[in-house]
């Protein structure tokens, strides 16, 4: 019996009348272990139906399943809600309707061209129920989701549990009751072929196990978004992706059940990429956040392994994680981090993996922030301390250039640039800006510095655990020296010369600044984001030439990136 005359015997046998039909792709899957995961799928000769809970799209089904000589036909169903070849005879397949994209070996049709995630298929192998075969396909995990339709069919799959004693239909659907009422109607694929022992009519939900790896046809007149007992909604729908710079993701979990659920969440390193994919650096080191009310502050754990939390019946908790940046070390900018953080509930109904993936920047663009002096080196006979009456700050900006060369600018502005394409950037004088946006340009000003310097670096580097060095030098006849200005009868270039001369009425001032970058965030300084989109570390700086002797001075920095450009205009 051929696929079409097998849907017409099903839909012979099973009165639609406007019932809404819901296929649960399934069959055997392997454990998931990361960003990437191994999928092993359990199939016999004939018909099988198949979930992908992840993507597979990265190569051609040709490619796949170049190893699987026994995958003869692939039919992806494409949910269709405005169907209308299917008013008579809706489960009738047909390689020229819209609700199906197919591919055979045989080359005769080659339509499917990928095989996307969080999509349900129709494999057909060689042989007959009695032939197993087990084939491997890496996907790419994608959060879960599901859209049940009135009209048409649907064919979809489960993240129930992935091992051990799977749930029930009933105890599965248990909040989404209307799938499962008196009069729904339920079928499964067995392998083989098409005909009255394939698929088969599932009589008692309360005793059929529910594995994501089967195929089940559900009668019922429903709509809905249910895929699960829980309900994930991520604060970025393709799942924790931080990026090059974010620093904070958030889940919030809900309960659709009438009793407290104790969720356990828990860390899961990725598999290998397949070949021709970027490959992964390592898992990313992801913080649990806990806010408390009382300091009004976030404290911050790394999740190194799983922990549990209790959902109250039919609630919503607001889960936050962050990213120890400083803990991805030893790769090179824009590498790729990737792992998984699985859910999984005590009553053993499902097991969710929801994708983490985070880049490692590198350090360009335009940091911004405090120095906050809190020592000064005394230089009163008998009095050794530093300790100041009270701090005081000095504002600094430093921009990182895209080979990673450090500057001090005295000032900075951002906006629109002058020249086509217009684009957003940052630029040294105002006159680098576009005359038709400068309203919504910024400027940034170190007050304390000389007036228009680009300053480098005399040693180090910008870098977690390094340190950074720059000369601030202000000549004795420089505008902003303190001492030049007319105010004062001391400085007022009266000394019997016509010009000032250094070292009598002014003098050479110099600045030897120190930025010493933490490893990892120092106290006071949150984890999350540190190294990407914070950085801090110690101050010291020596101050030459505004009395006989130097004068120390020491304190801590914190910086923020506000931009991520490495190029600095004129």
């Amino acid at each position: 019996m051929n696929l079409k005359s097998m849907m017409a015997f099903l839909t012979a046998r099973v009165r639609l009348g406007g019932w809404l039909w819901v296929i649960l792709a399934g069959l055997g899957v392997g454990v998931a272990h990361g960003q990437w995961q191994n999928t092993n799928y359990t199939l016999k000769g004939g018909w099988n139906a198949i979930y992908l809970h992840g993507d597979a799209s990265y190569a051609p089904p040709a490619t796949l399943f170049a190893s699987y000589p026994a995958v003869v036909e692939v039919w992806r169903w494409n949910t269709n809600p405005t169907q209308v070849q299917f008013m008579t005879t809706p489960l009738i397949p047909s390689a020229g309707t819209a609700e199906w994209t197919v591919w055979k070996r045989d080359g005769s049709v080659s339509a499917l061209s990928q095989m996307v995630g969080q999509s349900a298929y129709l494999v057909r192998c060689s042989g007959t129920a009695s032939n197993t075969y087990t084939v491997g396909i890496a996907q790419k995990v994608l959060p879960p989701s599901a859209a049940w339709v009135r009209n048409g069919a649907n064919l979809m799959g489960f993240p129930s549990k992935l091992s051990g004693a799977y749930p029930s239909i009933g105890s599965y659907f248990a909040t989404f009751p209307a799938a499962i009422a008196a009069n729904t109607q339920i079928y499964k694929y067995v392998g083989g072929e098409l005909g009255a022992g394939n698929p088969l009519q599932v009589f008692s939900p309360t005793s059929e196990k529910l594995d994501r790896n089967q195929a089940y046809w559900f009668s019922s007149q429903v709509v809905g978004n249910f895929y699960a007992p829980v309900e994930l909604a991520l604060s970025n729908l393709s799942g924790l992706d931080y990026g090059r710079s974010g620093s904070v993701m958030t889940v919030r979990l809900r309960n659709r059940s009438a009793t407290a659920s104790t969720v356990t969440i828990a860390p899961v390193t990725s598999s290998t990429a397949p070949n021709g994919q970027e490959s992964v650096t390592g898992s990313v080191p992801l913080t649990r956040r806990v806010f408390t009310a009382a300091t009004a502050s976030w404290t911050e754990t790394p999740i190194a392994g799983g922990y549990t939390e209790v959902v109250g019946p039919n609630a919503t908790l607001e889960l936050s994680f962050g990213i120890d940046r400083a803990s991805m070390t030893g790769a090179a900018a824009n590498a790729l981090f990737a792992s998984l953080l699985r859910f999984t509930d005590s009553a053993g109904l499902y097991d969710i993996a929801l994708p983490v993936t985070a880049r490692n920047a590198s350090l360009a663009g335009l940091w911004v922030g405090d120095a906050v002096v809190d020592g000064v080196e005394s230089k009163t006979a008998g009095y050794s301390g530093t300790a100041t009456a009270q701090t005081y700050s000095l504002r600094y900006l430093i921009h990182v250039d895209d080979a990673g060369t450090p500057r001090l600018l005295s000032q900075v502005f951002m906006g629109s640039l002058a020249t086509a394409p217009y684009a957003a950037g940052l630029c040294l004088q105002e006159s680098g800006l576009n005359i038709n946006d400068k309203a919504s340009a910024r400027r940034l000003v170190s007050a304390h510095l000389p007036l228009d310097r680009v300053i480098s670096a005399d040693s180090g580097g910008f870098a977690l655990g390094s340190s950074l060095s720059c000369t601030i030098a202000t000549p004795f006849n420089d505008p902003t020296s303190p001492f030049v200005h007319q105010y004062h009868p001391d400085h007022d270039n009266k000394s019997g010369s016509t010009a000032l001369v250094s070292g009598q009425e002014s003098y050479d001032i110099t600045r030897a600044v120190t930025f010493n970058f933490a490893a990892s965030a120092p106290v006071g300084v949150s984890a999350t984001g540190y190294g990407s989109s914070v950085i801090a570390g110690t101050y010291a700086e020596t101050l030459t030439g505004l009395r006989k002797d130097s004068v120390t001075v020491t304190g801590s920095f914190t910086l923020r990136r506000v931009s991520e450009s490495g190029s600095l205009n004129p």
